[in-house]
């Protein structure tokens, strides 16, 4: 089966940080954040895929900084991994003041999302490959974190 280049699953959206967005602090909320991760990640998971999607796991979420009321953050997402029928989506957050042009690392995050067919079963997704430096750094420590994932599934009781 021939791969497609990561590129081609690239999806990035800009939300204006509003206050019903946010907390006491006027920052957004921590949750409002991974329904925009989860969101992105199905679509750029249903691009590679040409197909349904079902979240699978959200992996890992780092916190790195907030975004206040009137920034606008940027989530850009691609497909950093795949399985026979799972795609490991890499998700980045960045807020930017629109005042000042500071702009930082708010989120990062991996999910791991699943192509399914009409009766929500697992489907087969063509594999990736990287063609930037930053994409080849994502594709080659996916193995790392898929064994990390494996692992984790394991201990369950």
């Amino acid at each position: 089966m021939k791969t497609n280049p990561m590129s081609q699953s690239r999806t990035i959206q800009s939300h204006l940080v509003l206050p019903p967005d946010t907390n006491h602090h006027q920052t957004i909320f921590g949750g409002k954040v991974l329904a925009y991760i989860d969101e992105i990640a199905a679509i750029t998971a249903m691009k590679h895929a040409k197909g349904a999607v079902v979240t699978a796991s959200i992996d890992s979420v780092d916190f790195v900084s907030s975004a206040r009321v009137g920034d606008v953050i940027e989530l850009d997402a691609i497909v950093s991994s795949t399985g026979r029928s799972s795609m490991e989506v890499y998700v980045r957050v960045t807020s930017m003041n629109v005042l000042t042009g500071e702009e930082k690392l708010t989120t990062e995050s991996f999910v791991t999302m699943v192509a399914v067919d009409e009766n929500n079963k697992p489907i087969p997704v063509k594999g990736i490959h990287p063609e930037t430096k930053d994409e080849i750094r994502l594709f080659e420590t996916g193995p790392a974190r898929r064994l990390h994932r494996k692992q984790r599934m394991e201990m369950r009781y």
